[in-house]
């Protein structure tokens, strides 16, 4: 499995890129962002953790151009207690995030984590080749593909397990605390507004009902859940 490191802090990357190697990952890095744009379309890496703190082309806006052209999973490197940032990268398009210093096994961990969301979140019982309809709305599991009216949803590999997650349990109010653990791949704790931002994102382009109302009905102090047109 290859890793893409986008940092300017070379002892860093060469520190990570050993680590990776002896959790069975091989690494490569690049240390500024047009390089780190350049390698995250060659289709090369199933993922990459870019740092936000970069000369000349910062994080934000090198994901940004990622983002025009790829859904590569992106977890994002920011300063410790830089919410700004952290939000920033969520709504233009990162899958997480972890903040520097950063520790290599929790590194692992969240990598590991997106790289299995980016197959399925489907429990056993559950066949990924039914697509999950509600309304115009249909999702492929099997082949993470969501369609609305026909027309492909471009979706991170977040948004589409948060999405699976509300069609499978339509009716049901999913909590934060699920929603973040299965779809995220991590606890929720008090402050993380991921699960906010990313259903925000999802708000935005799956539109409202004709009626004005929103597919995703936040449920005050608990969490979300699917509203069928």
């Amino acid at each position: 499995m290859r890793i893409l490191l986008v940092d300017d802090d070379t002892e860093l990357c060469t520190m990570l890129k050993e680590y990776l190697g002896t959790e069975g990952f091989e690494a490569d890095a690049v240390h500024d962002g047009e390089a780190g744009v350049s390698a995250a379309l060659s289709g090369k890496y199933a993922i990459m953790v870019l740092d936000v703190m970069m000369p000349r082309m910062g994080g934000i806006e090198t994901l940004r151009q990622i983002r025009e052209k790829s859904r590569i999973p992106v977890i994002m490197l920011t300063a410790k207690g830089d919410d700004i940032d952290r939000i920033i990268g969520l709504e233009l398009g990162a899958d997480d995030y972890v903040p520097k210093p950063c520790q290599p096994r929790e590194l692992v961990a969240r990598l590991r984590a997106i790289l299995r969301r980016t197959g399925s979140v489907e429990t056993p019982e559950e066949d990924p080749n039914i697509p999950l309809v509600s309304g115009r709305l249909q999702l492929h599991p099997a082949y993470r593909r969501a369609e609305l009216d026909g027309q492909a949803l471009d979706l991170t590999s977040s948004e589409f397990n948060l999405l699976e997650m509300l069609l499978r349990a339509q009716g049901k109010v999913l909590n934060k605390n699920e929603l973040c653990e299965q779809a995220l791949g991590r606890p929720f704790t008090r402050f993380d507004r991921s699960v906010d931002v990313h259903m925000s994102n999802l708000r935005q382009k799956l539109g409202n009902y004709p009626d004005g109302r929103t597919p995703i009905q936040t449920v005050r102090g608990i969490g979300y859940q699917w509203q069928t047109e």
